[in-house]
Formats: structure tokens, C-alpha cells, sequence
């Protein structure tokens, strides 16, 4: 499976909440069919089926969104 950009899925995720925020304000039509778009996206995106999975999915695969690993640290 090809991988999206981080880039690319934080701009998606970004525009996602951004839409969100906005079709609960006013519940403008053309702000559902953006926001069914870029859904769409993030799941092609990430090989999801769903939005919450989709945005699961890519805000993991972000830059600094994994905790390290600090068992072989010593002291």
C-alpha cells in the first residue's frame, strides 16, 4: 500500500477539524460535501473504511505522535 506524506495527512487532518468546527456552526451543505470529500481521502489515504479510523490512522503517523521507547536508556 502506497503511504501518504505526513505533509499531506496533516494538511487532511487539519482541513478535517477545521471543517468539523464549521458544519457545526452553521450545517452548510457545501461544508458536508468538503468535509465527505476530504473523509474520503483520508481513508483512500490511509487504507481505512471509516473517518474515525482514517483520522486515527493518520494523526499515528505523524511526526513525534509515537512515544519513545526508553527501556534500553540506562541511568
Amino acid at each position: 500500500m502506497l503511504m501518504a506524506h505526513p505533509a499531506v495527512l496533516r494538511n487532511l487532518v487539519e482541513q478535517y477539524d477545521t471543517l468539523r468546527i464549521l458544519q457545526a456552526e452553521n450545517g452548510d451543505p457545501e461544508v458536508q460535501q468538503r468535509m465527505d470529500d476530504i473523509a474520503y481521502t483520508l481513508c483512500i489515504s490511509t487504507g481505512t473504511r471509516d473517518v474515525d479510523a482514517a483520522l486515527i490512522a493518520a494523526r499515528h503517523r505523524l511526526p513525534g505522535a509515537r512515544t519513545q521507547d526508553d527501556s534500553l536508556l540506562t541511568t
